[in-house]
């Protein structure tokens, strides 16, 4: 098993205050803020009132990572829910079992299969309620 090449990340979910929210945790931990809107992947499934709201944002230094984005248009978050545990790696067959794993007895509530950003990415809540995501790097940049 290759479990070095896997990591275990926390990703958040805010009701369009993600960037304000990933700022405020970036001037109290410090590290570099990456931020990519609903408007970078130039989704045209995506309503014009929520192309400025963050997709997807990550906030890393030498000991942490922390990600989060804003809820999916038409989907308000639900605090509690608004939590995910976020497995990513390049090892597919390690991270697809994970997946399935996680998945059994409980929801697949997005299957794992390749997405607009190049890599292949699921998510689930398991039988005990808890929100998981999984990407598996295509070791290549999205195509623009």
């Amino acid at each position: 098993m290759l479990m070095n090449t896997i990591r275990l990340s926390p990703y958040l979910a805010f009701n369009g205050n993600c960037r304000e929210a990933m700022e405020f945790y970036q001037s109290v931990l410090g590290g570099e803020l990456e931020v990519s809107t609903f408007r970078d992947f130039a989704s045209t499934q995506t309503p014009q009132e929520y192309q400025d709201n963050i997709m997807h944002s990550t906030l890393k230094s030498d000991t942490l990572e922390l990600m989060a984005s804003d809820g999916a248009p038409g989907t308000p978050v639900i605090f509690g829910d608004s939590v995910s545990i976020s497995l990513a790696g390049k090892d597919e067959a390690q991270l697809t079992t994970f997946f399935n794993g996680l998945s059994a007895g409980g929801t697949i509530t997005m299957p794992l299969e390749k997405q607009v950003w190049g890599d292949k990415f699921g998510m689930c809540t398991d039988k005990f309620g808890i929100h998981w995501m999984v990407n598996i790097s295509s070791g290549s940049p999205a195509a623009t």
